[in-house]
């Protein structure tokens, strides 16, 4: 029996307008004529991933991966198509993203909580696991702003990772702190994996996508190239490089 659709991507394109200044991007907010250049970031992709995959996302620099993740996580939208998601999204893509530099770690992790769509009771349930995960010690009732960027990202790794998501996606996130807390995290989305979870895992390293995932995509120019297992999926992109994506004419 198939299971249910955990993410849809239908026809789905993404165009961003490049302009040469500041002040034509803002002439562009108000006349179509003004001069620029087109990036055309994803180009009619479609692509679907059911509940409980696990899927590594692959592709050179400028291949689209991210513009996907962030269509998936609702921070941009498509210029054309439909994106359709099931489920909670927790994304390990900016980990620092949302917090408030004024508060303490502690208050951060209720602030991250709700946006994430949880209720005090139960971000207050998961604030010992959190705490515990992000190994931040008496650091945890000091203001953000006085964290070292690894601080605030091994924060914003076990928030993400310790808040019960239903689907996953991790960018590269697994770089965090130093070796012993990059094994703690491998073996946290381990874990996680074992559970009835979606995973996407964007990551230019074989050995973590045939380590986390069954199934492999490449992208290249926007567009998906490749769609098999994982194995095979390594394979394709190790053979060569990718074409890149050709130079948008002038308009």
């Amino acid at each position: 029996m198939e299971k249910e659709l955990a993410i849809a991507f239908r026809d789905v394109s993404k165009t961003y307008k490049l302009y040469a200044s500041s002040r034509k991007r803002l002439l562009g907010l108000f006349f179509d004529r003004v001069s620029h250049s087109e990036k055309h970031a994803v180009r009619d992709l479609s692509l679907t991933v059911r509940k409980g995959e696990s899927v590594a996302i692959l592709g050179r620099n400028g291949a689209g991966k991210s513009t996907l993740l962030k269509m998936i996580t609702g921070v941009t939208f498509p210029t054309k198509g439909e994106v359709e998601v099931h489920g909670t999204v927790s994304a390990l893509l900016e980990l620092t993203s949302g917090f408030d530099p004024e508060f303490t770690g502690r208050e951060n992790i209720y602030l991250k909580g709700q946006i994430l769509g949880l209720s005090d009771e139960r971000i207050a349930e998961l604030e010992p696991e959190i705490t515990a995960f992000a190994e931040l010690g008496e650091y945890i009732d000091q203001p953000v702003r006085t964290y070292s960027s690894g601080m605030k990202a091994r924060l914003g790794f076990s928030i993400c990772v310790n808040t019960d998501p239903e689907i996953l996606i991790v960018d590269e996130a697994l770089a965090v702190g130093d070796k012993a807390f990059r094994e703690k995290c491998s073996r946290k989305i381990d874990e996680i994996m074992r559970g009835d979870i979606t995973l996407l895992f964007v990551t230019h390293s074989a050995e973590t996508a045939l380590t986390f995932c069954k199934r492999g995509v490449v992208m290249s120019d926007g567009q998906i190239v490749f769609d098999g297992s994982v194995e095979d999926a390594v394979t394709f992109y190790e053979a060569g490089p990718q074409p890149k994506p050709a130079p948008a004419p002038k308009k």
